[in-house]
């Protein structure tokens, strides 16, 4: 296991399996009928790793997702343990790194578009509604505010980008073109479902989430089921309830932070992405962990 100077997992590897599929922060080992999601601490930003990472992130990303699979029993997901003593024989060698970052899952065959639900007028979608009052397409009525409340969710899906490269909005024709016109509805209605119950719970824990990315994959059976992280800081937009306000960008307790020193550091977004200084590492740290405390009601 590779580690930074303030032992935030950069790098997993376990003996006796070949080398892992990186993305941006997991590690895939492939065990034949499943796969061993190991979240280290990498975090990126515009699509950009970052050469250090923050201690306890893959924990809370693993924790958090666990949660909501968890929460949203009548939702057929790929996971099929936590527990390293039940992983593949090379893996459990390593349980103690892999303790709370690592899940077992299906194997599926994930769809090519990221699933994104927008609750609230922020980020990109912001941008477009000042320029054509319409966010991906969707025509939105007149008068809202930077990061209103949206009078409706609305289903904005994206294409999968390869690591480096940039998601791309499309329109929901585009998505019955890649997909299919019955998974791209399936696609629609269960991340529309998914959000809002996600959204009900988390505002009893004085949460508002603002935006968040789904993925889904056809399992062995061609059956659809939640794949991935779900709902975690990395995947979604936490406003904490009380410091809410319109206007402009509330308080996050997600990698906004990161952007937003990369932003005033003049980044150009383009890699290499610099290192993060000490005090944005300990304060992001403590939006995560922040985060899973909220929405789950307990520490990690």
């Amino acid at each position: 296991m590779k580690y930074d100077r303030n032992h935030a997992l950069l790098e997993s590897s376990i003996p006796g399996c070949p080398a892992p599929k990186r993305g941006k922060v997991r590690d895939l080992y492939d065990f034949g009928d499943s796969l061993l999601l190991v979240a280290t601490d990498r975090i990126s930003a515009f699509d950009c790793v970052m050469p250090n990472g923050i201690p306890d992130k893959g924990r809370v990303l693993t924790g958090i997702s666990k949660f909501w699979f968890d929460l949203f029993p009548w939702m057929p997901n790929h996971l099929i343990t936590m527990d390293p003593e039940k992983f593949p024989e090379p893996a459990r060698k390593c349980a103690d790194d892999l303790r709370g970052r690592a899940m077992l899952v299906r194997k599926c065959k994930i769809m090519a578009a990221e699933c994104i639900v927008r609750g609230y007028l922020v980020g990109s979608g912001w941008k477009e509604y000042q320029k054509t009052q319409s966010v991906c397409g969707i025509a939105l009525r007149p008068g809202y505010q930077q990061a209103a409340k949206l009078d409706q969710a609305i289903f904005t899906p994206s294409t999968k980008a390869e690591l480096g490269a940039h998601d791309e909005n499309i329109s929901y024709a585009a998505l019955v073109e890649i997909v299919g016109a019955a998974n791209a509805a399936q696609l629609r209605d269960m991340s529309l479902k998914l959000y809002t119950a996600a959204a009900d719970h988390a505002a009893t824990r004085g949460v508002i989430i603002a935006d968040t990315k789904f993925e889904f994959g056809l399992d062995e059976n061609g059956k659809m089921i939640l794949a991935d992280e779900v709902l975690t800081p990395d995947s979604s937009r936490f406003w904490p309830k009380e410091q809410y306000r319109t206007g402009g960008n509330p308080p996050s307790l997600d990698k906004q932070y990161v952007r937003d020193w990369l932003d005033a550091v003049g980044f150009n977004h383009q890699p290499p992405a610099p290192e993060l200084p000490d005090e944005v590492v300990v304060k992001t740290r403590e939006k995560y962990l922040e985060a899973y405390r909220q929405v789950t009601g307990k520490p990690l």
